[in-house]
């Protein structure tokens, strides 16, 4: 549908609601007054008018700094209005804050790339249906990020999302004069690019810009190396007084450390964050003892700490931890594993958010913590995990770890560790605790389901299907998270490694 076409549908949709044109102030009468199916409606037709202007404030952000380039000068457009950037004049003219400015003239620019427009506004592709590689008599290569821009015009993501994915990909690995590894880098991020567009219906944003750069992890595992040894390197701790006499600290966390300090947390406040409900009476008794702790979160996680610094490697796991001792639980392909053993650059998976960290640290954790082998199919499913208990066992939930990444209901992003894993075929009915007949959701959503009239399906192996309730809508695929399907069934991309093999 046409640009302004679109929008008049909306219009009429919100004129028809509202009863017409109505003076601002008397916006919140109105709308309370309507019944929620039209609440819905109008906050959705709102966003399509807001995500409409966005689009056309972004791409005129991107021609303002294509024309206040360095290389005009003081003649730039910027400039002449007395800005040292695009960005500073896009704050002053929208409001928005500083960093929101920036992100117009970063996705500006990239929508400019994508349409082949250089610099200066020329076009670099006049047909649509020309030849884009170079030795096809074309321009040049469309840009790897050109369906994010496609996607964002469209409608089918916006503009957060957009910038989610382009900064968590990153650019592909350079390689110089090889054209052949260049080719396949850009081909592997167009279609990782193209892959996280169709989950972002059902992502957050967040997890969007987490996955994406968990994805760009494991198609370029140097690159991954290298990131991962400049966050080491930046690592620090810091204690200060502040002009009260306060003593304060800061902690700037490497990958590992961050994961492991985030366990402890986790595992110590579980109980008030909405962690799993079924757990043996002792554990209950001390879950209760800590909602019922007039101590905030913050306070709690002060303490914790202070009681971690004295206690040290002898800390009683109990005293300290609560009811489960902490650790740090990471996932890892075996050919992942056998390229690490071998000296090649590879990646594994924190369990919890699916972040990437080098093979060979996974490989040392091991060693330290010991390790559970779960055989799975290219999906993720896993295949041999054992059956037949009336609740999963401790073995079957690493494996649905391992497959589900979390709780699996859609847009939701709860990690492993806070979630409870739900037969979709009632025990009580003859249902088999079976890894393939369970899946893992997070306390509100297991309580949403069993009481809000939601249920589950799966037909062998297919997507596990969220229907909701008569007269809600339709079913919903529930997908595992994408960064687990690049890890278990080798999407194309990869190659994992671009560099062709030395001759």
């Amino acid at each position: 549908m046409a640009f302004f076409s679109d929008l008049d549908q909306r219009l009429a949709l919100l004129r028809e609601v509202l009863g017409g044109d109505l003076r601002p102030e008397r916006l919140p009468v109105v709308l309370d007054r309507l019944d929620d199916d039209d609440i819905v409606a109008v906050i959705a037709a709102a966003t399509e008018f807001v995500r409409a202007g966005e689009k056309v404030r972004i791409a005129a952000a991107g021609v303002a700094a294509a024309r206040s380039a360095r290389e005009a000068g003081h003649d730039g457009l910027a400039q002449r209005r007395g800005h040292r950037s695009p960005a500073t004049l896009i704050q002053e003219i929208t409001g928005a804050t500083r960093a929101e400015a920036v992100r117009h003239v970063r996705l500006g620019e990239s929508l400019r790339s994508a349409a082949g427009l250089d610099p200066v506004g020329e076009e670099a592709v006049t047909d649509a249906a020309a030849p884009t590689d170079p030795r096809d008599g074309g321009a040049g290569p469309e840009p790897w990020h050109a369906p994010l821009g496609r996607a964002l015009l469209a409608g089918v993501i916006g503009s957060a999302q957009h910038d989610a994915i382009y900064r968590g990909l990153g650019e592909p690995p350079a390689f110089g004069d090889d054209d052949v590894a260049a080719r396949a880098a850009r081909e592997a991020w167009t279609v990782a690019a193209e892959q996280l567009i169709d989950e972002a219906r059902e992502r957050t944003v967040e997890e969007l810009g987490r996955t994406a750069r968990t994805v760009r992890d494991q198609l370029d595992p140097e690159g991954a190396q290298r990131r991962f040894d400049e966050r080491f390197d930046a690592r620090s701790f810091r204690l200060w007084r502040d002009a009260e006499g306060v003593r304060r600290g800061s902690i700037v966390f490497d990958d590992f450390g961050g994961a492991w300090a985030q366990t402890v947390l986790d595992a110590a406040l579980r109980p008030r964050r909405g962690g799993p409900r079924f757990v043996d009476p002792e554990e209950k008794a001390d879950a209760d003892a800590l909602v019922a702790d007039p101590r905030t979160n913050d306070q709690l996680a002060y303490d914790l700490l202070l009681d971690v610094f004295r206690a040290g490697a002898l800390a009683d796991g109990k005293e300290v931890f609560g009811t489960r001792q902490a650790g740090v639980r990471v996932v890892i392909a075996d050919p992942s594993l056998a390229a690490a053993t071998a000296g090649a650059p590879a990646v594994g998976l924190i369990e919890d958010d699916q972040t990437a960290l080098p093979a060979w640290l996974m490989s040392q954790h091991a060693c330290d913590s010991g390790s559970v082998t779960c055989t799975i199919d290219g999906v993720g499913n896993p295949l041999d995990v054992g059956r037949e208990a009336r609740l999963f066992t401790p073995k079957q939930r690493i494996a649905l770890a391992a497959r589900d990444g979390g709780c699996r209901w859609r847009g939701c992003d709860r990690p492993a560790s806070y979630c409870e894993a739900h037969h979709i075929d009632p025990y009580a009915g003859g249902g088999r605790t079976d890894i393939d007949r369970g899946i893992l959701l997070c306390r509100f959503h297991h309580m949403e389901l069993h009481h809000g009239g939601w249920r589950i399906t799966r037909e062998g192996r297919a997507d596990f299907m969220l229907h909701p309730p008569p007269g809600r809508g339709h079913p919903i695929a529930l997908r595992p998270r994408l960064a687990l399907r690049y890890a278990w069934a080798d999407l194309s991309p990869p190659p994992r490694r671009f560099r062709p093999a030395a001759a």
